[in-house]
């Protein structure tokens, strides 16, 4: 997975500086992300290494409607150096730099149960102050949090589920 995102960084980088010479970071997005969600099927993935494949070939299968030139002269490139199979790496590199660009902290609140919207409104104030940026929150259920909740901000992780203050008081009383 490592040497994977190693290959993928320079290509992220490459695409975000043309999205962000064009101004179109919104549509890279998109475009990436279809082509991701393209290279990453099984059956386009083994038609991908398929040597018959012309790399023109190639970026007409992975270009999303309307996407620009530049993104397919992208898609070329990336067909021409043997990159195509990286294309989820790179899409993931490319929404964390334009994330970071955007001042946009992306977080996931993991709870026991569905919580409501005037606690996730409240949730998403306070992450704003912590972070001084702006939020973008989903939503995971997973009952074996018992209670509360477990909030994933990138580097930050807060556990505040009964299962993590249960497993902390069992190490506590273990030492």
């Amino acid at each position: 997975m490592s040497q994977a995102l190693t290959l993928a960084r320079p290509y992220a980088r490459a695409a975000f500086s043309m999205a962000q010479d064009e101004n179109a970071l919104a549509g890279w997005s998109n475009a990436l992300g279809f082509a991701a969600q393209v290279a990453a099927d099984p059956r386009a993935a083994s038609l991908l290494l398929n040597p018959q494949l012309t790399h023109a070939e190639a970026v007409t299968l992975l270009s999303a409607d309307g996407a620009g030139e530049s993104f397919s002269r992208f898609l070329a490139l990336l067909a021409e150096n043997r990159r195509l199979a990286q294309l989820p790496e790179i899409s993931g590199l490319y929404e964390e730099l334009k994330a970071e660009a955007e001042r946009v902290v992306k977080a996931t609140v993991t709870s026991a149960a569905e919580l409501p919207a005037a606690e996730l409104d409240v949730l998403k104030a306070a992450l704003k102050k912590r972070f001084g940026r702006e939020v973008e929150l989903s939503t995971a259920i997973d009952a074996s949090l018992i209670g509360g909740a477990v909030i994933d901000a990138g580097d930050v992780v807060i556990d505040g589920s009964l299962k993590g203050k249960l497993s902390r008081l069992q190490a506590a009383l273990a030492s």
